[in-house]
């Protein structure tokens, strides 16, 4: 594909006088206390005396210096009204339906100017580069500026350079959008492209959908002056995201995603190597990654893959932004890696999830410095009109709340298009803050090129027949213009569709030769064969000596620190566990692992809405000084690797989103979210389903994000009891996800070792414990931290129990375990062995039928489980029990069900009734009432021996 366009694009143009401010600063209203003195009459006076000899014409009188101050003071508030509400009156909408009428204070009348005063000189003191005018020129200049095919929305940033800086790009006599003939040329040649390939597919894939751009072809020309301007602002890498309308335009127009491999797509042809497997997508989902030129610089683009569910891929793509920057070294200019949003008008309008982005733009740790938001505004949201769709003007009136400015242009003008994303890309890359191009334009077909949109909009699309395409209205223009011949266009044409006539030929032939899910950065790690293959059980122990030198790295206390009180105890009992090697808490194994890793060069990045301290006051991993709030965090001072932490937005679907975005983009850095109850992560519910769960299977694309999910039975109702451990297991299939429900600190610590160490990435989900974070019974010895250790899928029995003495076995999942050892050892009972799963899946299934081999005498299996019958793992685990039994020899025998009967409501919210219930489940999985657990499949009154 070309690089030419904008090659002959010209300078900016100088700009004209600058700010008069020595002699009127307080002209333009440039801020509320500038716009106070700017009305105060008094100061007027003496600006207007001041420039009373530059004055046209005659000199100026006592009364002649009292009017003109009157008329700048008006003056001076109808440039003010034409910043703040010119784009009310720009010619935005190409379709001419949207009945946009000049405001009536953005006439000279509403002022006060009328009959000779239009032409009576006014004083201006530099604003618009003018000293003196009239009101007919200052009218002139300003529709010009305000009230064309781009308008301006700026005057809500606080801001005051910022503000400064569009008026100065945007206003005066001499700003007017400009481009070379050549560059004309280049930007009508990229216009075309994008129409012929969209006509292209139509003729070759009648019926198919494709979700085509007719009608948002400018947005072709204008994405490549980001990557062109951007490159010469130091930009080196873009990373997109964006939903079905135009992806596989920019794909192939703008990423150079090869013809003929989107035609093989096309043609039911998989875009991966036939031994690679997967599910594969739809090919409006997919992503690509490649290289483009201009002028000399190379800029690296990928567009990540994203679902049907809208918006969803934005804070995907921030989180693999802000990835990139820290790979890069850029987290603190900002310069290099530059995220790109592109949005359809009711999806930004409508989903929630662009207001969680929006704002991520300046928190600490989630900051990816400015995103450039391109709205495809089809005034159309699927089959709803605007009017019924939202409350707002405009669809990204959502923006606001951050003070980004939003540049309105009219999508068949593609020279303004295209200049409004030169203007967007400088603010980006001078003030690093994200900013929104709105794009007035139309869907030339429905929703899909299969659907009837007159239908419910039959007004709109009887204008759009008869529209003209926005090639042929521009280039009519360039003929006016003098810049293209007659025939030049039709000639661009016949080339392109040669071009694609050559490329659909070639992708009858075309096989995919790799995979590109693990370069990079992922080179290195590569997919496991199966789930017991052997390189999933890894050596995660460290030496001693390491034990050593971080436990004095996390107890202690600078001296010019004064800590809290209570963290004082906290640490002192830390220091006790390391000088005795045992006691070790759920805490202070996280510690261990996260410093060990950073040590041996790998990054932790930890997130959630209580991370520092811990939702429940255990981790403290940010200690603040009492006296003036400073922060000392320990793991940042280990060597080699990077330790983060961050107390996130008050957001689940954003913030879990995001981290998978820097997860995907950083497999070398172990990033885990935390939820502040694991029933929360309801909230991000799309990015479980459509990323966690099977971005791999769908898009080739690994991922290692740790997802930590406070989860048990203590009494506290309904949202703070349950993650929800069955919808996980649910969504278990081909090798995942990894599921477990850990008990042990040392178990936890090895696990997350395990997750960094194995030459593969899968996204783990923990079910962490609240109790059991102090627990007397869940604490491990140092010994279980070094030698020969790793994670054990499976907790044996605590007790010294021969295992042909056992006749039953109860197995369970987290913390009932330790109720039920609590009981058992109470009740006396010696042939009762409790054996912990604390990896539900992929699931221990020959280890636990190798365990169970070797109780010979075994005559009743249980599942014990806190949750209602319907939730927790129940379900998911009791046919692959039965399996298991059958593998080591128990035939027939099928495990019982000990719990909460089923239930609406994951737990009760009365603590009288929860704890009947749990003692109930645990006298059940035991039998001490003798009625003994319920059977999978039949009452209890019809107990079953095994075979």
């Amino acid at each position: 594909m070309s690089n030419e366009l904008h090659d002959f694009l010209p300078d900016d143009p100088q700009p004209g006088p600058t700010w008069a401010r020595a002699k009127w600063p307080l002209v333009g209203g440039e801020s509320e206390d500038d716009l106070t003195q700017a009305l105060d009459p008094t100061a007027m006076t003496l600006a207007v005396k001041a420039a009373a000899g530059t004055k046209p014409g005659k000199a100026l009188d006592d009364a002649a210096v009292e009017q003109a101050a009157a008329d700048s003071i008006r003056a001076m508030m109808l440039v003010r009204t034409y910043r703040v509400r010119g784009h009310l009156a720009a010619e935005l909408d190409p379709l001419g339906l949207s009945h946009r009428e000049l405001p009536a204070d953005l006439t000279p009348e509403y002022h006060g100017f009328t009959g000779d005063a239009l032409e009576r000189p006014v004083f201006v003191g530099g604003t618009l580069g003018l000293e003196w005018t009239t009101i007919r020129e200052l009218v002139a200049i300003l529709s010009k500026n305000y009230c064309g095919h781009v308008g301006f929305e700026y005057m809500h940033i606080a801001d005051v350079e910022e503000r400064r800086f569009i008026q100065e790009r945007i206003e005066g006599p001499d700003k007017v959008i400009t481009f070379t003939p050549e560059g004309k040329r280049a930007i009508l040649s990229a216009v075309i492209r994008g129409e012929q390939y969209e006509k292209f597919l139509g003729k070759k894939y009648v019926g198919t959908k494709r979700f085509g751009l007719d009608g948002g072809e400018s947005m072709i020309p204008a994405l490549e002056a980001v990557i062109k301007y951007g490159g010469q602002l130091g930009v080196r890498e873009i990373i997109y995201g964006m939903a079905h309308r135009g992806r596989l335009n920019v794909l192939a127009n703008v990423m150079a995603k090869p013809y003929r491999v989107i035609f093989h797509e096309f043609s039911g042809g998989s875009a991966n190597p036939e031994d690679v497997g997967g599910s594969g997508d739809v090919k409006y989902h997919l992503g690509t990654s490649t290289d483009r030129e201009f002028d000399g610089i190379t800029v690296h683009m990928s567009l990540v893959p994203n679902p049907s569910h809208l918006e969803t891929v934005n804070p995907v793509v921030l989180g693999k932004a802000r990835a990139q920057q820290a790979i890069r070294d850029d987290l603190m200019q900002h310069e290099q890696v530059l995220p790109v949003l592109i949005h359809g008008d009711a999806a930004f309008a409508g989903q929630g999830i662009v207001w969680e982005c929006l704002g991520f733009s300046g928190v600490r740790g989630y900051n990816t410095g400015g995103c450039i938001h391109f709205v495809i505004n089809n005034q159309i949201g699927f089959t709803t009109s605007p009017q019924f769709a939202r409350s707002s003007p405009y669809p990204s009136d959502v923006a606001k709340g951050i003070q980004a400015p939003i540049l309105h242009v009219n999508g068949d003008d593609p020279e303004a298009v295209t200049y409004a994303c030169k203007l967007a890309i400088e603010y980006r890359q001078r003030f690093k803050r994200d900013i929104v191009i709105d794009m007035w334009c139309y869907r030339r077909f429905g929703h899909n090129e299969g659907d009837e949109p007159s239908f419910t909009q039959p007004l709109m699309y009887a204008a759009i027949r008869k529209h003209g395409r926005v090639s042929d209205i521009y280039s009519a223009r360039l003929k006016r213009e003098g810049v293209i011949a007659e025939g030049d266009a039709d000639a661009m044409c016949d080339a392109f569709n040669a071009n694609l006539e050559q490329e659909f030929s070639a992708a009858a032939s075309y096989k995919p030769n790799a995979a590109d899910w693990f370069g990079g950065r992922w080179a290195g790690l590569n997919k496991p064969v199966d789930p017991e293959d052997a390189r999933r059980n890894v050596d995660t122990a460290i030496p001693r000596k390491l034990i050593d030198s971080l436990g004095r790295t996390l107890t202690t206390v600078p001296d010019d620190l004064t800590i809290h009180k209570t963290l004082e105890r906290v640490l002192e009992a830390k220091r006790q566990m390391f000088a005795n090697g045992e006691g070790f808490d759920w805490a202070t194994a996280e510690a261990l692992a996260y410093g060990s890793l950073v040590t041996e060069g790998f990054g932790v990045r930890l997130s959630g809405q209580d991370s520092g301290r811990g939702t429940f006051s255990q981790r403290h991993a940010v200690w603040l000084d009492q006296t003036d709030e400073r922060k000392y965090i320990p793991l940042t001072q280990l060597p080699h690797g990077k330790f983060e932490v961050y107390d996130s937005p008050l957001s689940e679907y954003g913030v879990l989103g995001f981290e998978y975005g820097f997860a995907m983009a950083d497999p070398k850095s172990l990033v885990l979210w935390e939820a502040q109850f694991g029933d929360f992560a309801n909230g991000a519910q799309i990015v479980l389903d459509q990323y966690i769960a099977a971005g791999e299977a769908k898009w080739l694309r690994a991922n290692g994000l740790v997802m930590l999910l406070p989860h048990g039975y203590e009494g506290q109702g309904p949202e703070h009891s349950s993650a929800r451990l069955e919808r996980f297991l649910q969504l278990c299939a081909d090798d995942n996800l990894q599921v477990c429900n850990i008990t042990v600190p040392a178990n936890y610590f090895h696990v997350l070792r395990r997750q960094m160490l194995r030459p593969f990435r899968k996204p783990l989900v923990i079910m962490t414990p609240k109790s059991l974070l102090r627990h007397p019974m869940a604490k491990s010895s140092l010994s279980e931290f070094t030698g020969e250790s790793h994670f054990r899928r499976i907790v044996s029995d605590t007790a010294d129990m021969p295992d042909e003495k056992v006749r039953r076995l109860v197995l369970c999942s987290g913390k009932v375990a330790y109720d039920l050892i609590a009981a058992r050892d109470e009740a006396g009972l010696d042939d009762v062995s409790i054996v912990r799963l604390e990896q539900l899946y992929p699931f221990p299934g020959d280890p636990l039928a190798v365990r169970m081999e070797r109780m010979t005498n075994l005559q009743e299996v249980v599942w014990c489980q806190e949750e209602p019958r319907n939730n927790g793992a129940w379900f998911f685990v009791e046919s692959k029990i039965e399996a298991a039994l059958n593998e080591a020899g128990h035939t027939g025998m099928r495990p019982r069900y000990a719990g909460r009967k089923a239930a609406a409501s994951p737990a009760t919210g009365f603590a009288k009734r929860h704890e009947e219930q749990q003692r109930a489940l645990v006298a059940a999985a035991l039998d001490l009432d003798g009625a003994g657990a319920v059977p999978a499949d039949r009452p209890a009154a019809a107990k079953q021996k095994p075979a």
